[in-house]
C-alpha cells in the first residue's frame, strides 16, 4: 500500500472518528430530546460513514477489492438512521416529550390540533 493510500485511508477514518465525537459531544450538551436526535442521526451518520469508507478504501488499497459487507454496511446505516431517528422524535412529540423552553416555532403544533379537530 503506497503513502498516498495511507493517508486517505487515514484521513477517512480520522474525520469519521471526530464525527463520532461530535456526536457524543451533541448528546451531552444539548437540552432535549428533539435536538440531541438531531445530533444523534447527522453526525452519526457521517462518522460511521466515513468510517466504513475508509474501511472500504483499505481494502481496495492493499487486497485489490471492496468488500461486499462494508457496501452493504454503508446502504444500511444510510437508510435506517435518519429513519429511526424521525421515528423517535416523533414518536416523543406525540407522547408529549416537552420542546426545550428556548424553542422558536412548533411546526407539528397547528397540525395536529387540526388532526383532532377533524376526529
Amino acid at each position: 500500500m503506497t503513502e498516498t493510500a495511507k493517508l486517505i485511508v487515514g484521513i477517512l477514518v480520522l474525520l469519521g472518528s471526530l464525527l463520532s465525537l461530535i456526536t457524543t459531544i451533541g448528546m451531552l450538551r444539548f437540552p432535549d430530546t428533539y435536538t440531541r436526535a438531531h445530533a444523534a442521526s447527522k453526525s452519526a451518520t457521517l462518522g460511521i460513514m466515513f468510517t466504513l469508507i475508509g474501511t472500504a478504501a483499505y481494502f481496495w488499497f492493499t487486497k485489490g477489492y471492496i468488500s461486499a459487507k462494508v457496501i452493504l454496511g454503508i446502504i444500511f446505516v444510510l437508510m435506517t438512521t435518519p429513519v429511526a431517528s424521525h421515528l423517535i422524535t416523533r414518536a416523543s412529540y406525540n407522547k408529549g416529550v416537552a420542546l426545550w423552553k428556548g424553542s422558536v416555532r412548533d411546526d407539528l403544533k397547528e397540525k395536529y390540533k387540526k388532526q383532532k379537530q377533524e376526529q
